[in-house]
């Protein structure tokens, strides 16, 4: 069982309709009236198979809200069990819209909406900076997909990979539900994003990984393809840990680390990256 950590939070909770189905969605906020904030849509890891929106309590979500003001939206976006690719991706873009037309009321300066998670959470998060930037109703100020799930296919690190709480076992199992008969296919960005070509235009990143996880290599790749294309993208990389480290271990020397770099990262982005809304 879960134990969340609410201290210095206030929440409330809301749901839209995408597709004809309810996607609720946590609204967290500092406990101080949020007034032009970064607003960050903050999606949940679990493999696109598990995970619940409240893991944003756990994870680095609620560092956001705390250390920084910042307003963060959590949708609970339909698992892939029962609700492969892409409803998870229009659900969260549902939210996306949604922070976008509430962004005053909810405290949000609406030139920082930016996007993040953690694992396939990470994943959405890519994926949804890729979707937003090809419909061009939303512009996002900056992504952080942490170790994001985003390679259907195997790399280096996630071949023959036997690490704890993340292998290659799982990661195929999660794969074959989300994306059914085209887990091992050339499909779409918005589906892998490793699958991505262009990456011009994206919103500038900051991630961190560990080397012995499966996502080792992919998060690399993708910085560095950022990279290639002008984007700004920084990558920290955590020797012989393993996949969720920081939420694991979040008191250990590498946990403090990470979590620490990951803060920095953040303050940086809320102080220089800023993507003006375009008026309908």
């Amino acid at each position: 069982m879960y134990r969340f950590n609410t201290k210095g939070i206030r929440s409330k909770r809301t749901s839209i309709r995408v597709n004809g189905l309810r996607v609720p969605l946590l609204i967290l906020q500092p406990i101080s009236k949020p007034k032009n904030a970064p607003g960050v849509l903050w999606i949940h890891g679990g493999g696109y198979m598990t995970g619940m929106k409240e893991m944003a309590y756990i994870g680095r979500a609620a560092d956001l809200v705390r250390n920084h003001g910042a307003v963060v939206i959590a949708p609970g976006y339909h698992l892939s069990l029962f609700h492969p690719y892409p409803t998870a991706l229009k659900d969260c873009y549902g939210a996306l819209l949604y922070m976008k037309k509430h962004a005053r009321e909810l405290g949000i300066n609406p030139s920082q909406i930016m996007v993040g998670g953690e694992s396939a959470g990470g994943g959405l998060a890519a994926a949804i900076s890729m979707y937003a930037r090809d419909k061009g109703e939303v512009n996002i100020a900056f992504q952080m997909p942490l170790y994001p799930m985003i390679d259907n296919f195997d790399t280096d690190s996630s071949r023959d990979n036997h690490a704890k709480v993340w292998n290659t076992r799982r990661n195929h199992q999660a794969w074959a539900v989300y994306l059914r008969k085209n887990a091992k296919k050339e499909v779409s960005p918005y589906a892998a994003p490793a699958r991505q070509k262009d990456y011009s235009g994206l919103p500038p990143a900051y991630t961190f990984v560990c080397t012995t996880e499966p996502f080792y290599c992919e998060t690399l790749t993708y910085i560095n393809n950022l990279k290639a294309a002008g984007i700004p993208a920084k990558v920290d990389v955590y020797e012989g840990l393993y996949h969720a480290f920081d939420m694991s271990e979040p008191d250990s020397p590498a946990g403090k680390a990470a979590i620490k770099s990951y803060n920095k990262h953040f303050a940086y982005a809320k102080k220089h990256y800023f993507a003006d809304q375009k008026s309908k």
